[in-house]
């Protein structure tokens, strides 16, 4: 094993794969991993992309590619030990769907605007699927089997932001939706007046429930507007660290930490930083 050094070559890394998946001389740690003890890593570094790519470091995010495509052959590999496909397989398949899903490119489709290209692509989507369900057995025990309705294919394991605005999405496209963002804002009105009911008569967990819906009814105002819901939480969160780090460096300044300050004199150092963003 100590001949393997690294190279450009894709193969190279599916080799430097497979020998830390060979028992008696690979990695203990990567010989215990399995499909589902590896899938939390998956979504992790996806995450680590879209985050270089929104801080616009590409030197990071070369290497955030790097470990999200280790994941693809990590999940190959196991994949080709259990006799299911290997990674040529995966290259095989995402190389035809490409050409499938492009007829406006590939076929004799002509030539097509975005609009035109998007509702193309949701077409031989639908297609795809109604095929492959056509020639697959489902067990009617299967208690995971998937709604065959308008929301079908939006898997249950997405974060809830993106699950929650690819619903919405689905139920959009035949009609359940409003046209006016002042119409979905006027719904977070409503569900905060419902959350502020329940809490006037102490109904604590009614109003926990009700936050569910507000935050439902936020991610609807964000693709009204256009924006993305998590990269807006992300930014709103990049916006605390950097607000609440200021108060802490100017309390640090003036000899005393947050435990020790009020939270007036907080909310004044906040205000603060606020200007000093503008």
């Amino acid at each position: 094993m100590a001949n393997i050094t690294p190279s450009r070559d894709i193969t190279r890394l599916i080799e430097i794969m497979a020998a830390l998946r060979t028992a008696g001389t690979g990695c203990p740690w990567d010989l215990a991993q399995n499909f589902s003890t590896i899938a939390p890593y998956t979504i992790e570094e996806a995450y680590e992309v879209a985050d270089a790519i929104e801080r616009r470091d590409f030197d990071d995010l070369r290497d955030e590619l790097g470990d999200l495509l280790l994941q693809v052959v990590f999940h190959a590999r196991m994949a080709e030990e259990a006799r299911l496909f290997s990674f040529c397989d995966v290259v095989e398949a995402i190389a035809e769907k490409l050409v499938r899903r492009h007829p406006h490119v590939f076929g004799d489709a002509g030539r097509l605007d975005t609009e035109a290209v998007n509702a193309l692509w949701d077409k031989i989507k639908a297609q795809e699927k109604a095929e492959r369900a056509a020639g697959r057995a489902i067990d009617p025990k299967d208690a995971r089997e998937r709604s065959k309705g308008a929301l079908a294919g939006v898997p249950v394991a997405l974060p809830a932001l993106t699950r929650a605005l690819k619903l919405q999405e689905k139920a959009g496209k035949v009609g359940f939706d409003w046209n006016d963002p002042l119409a979905v804002l006027a719904k977070i009105r409503e569900e905060a007046d419902e959350i502020a009911a329940e809490l006037a008569s102490g109904e604590a967990r009614a109003a926990r429930e009700e936050v569910g819906d507000l935050l439902f009814a936020v991610v609807n105002l964000a693709r009204h507007l256009g924006a993305d819901p998590e990269a807006a939480l992300r930014a709103a969160n990049e916006k605390f660290e950097r607000r609440f780090g200021y108060i802490e460096q100017a309390l640090a300044t003036a000899g005393k930490t947050p435990e020790q300050s009020t939270l007036a004199e907080m909310d004044e150092l906040w205000d603060e930083a606020k200007g000093r963003e503008r």
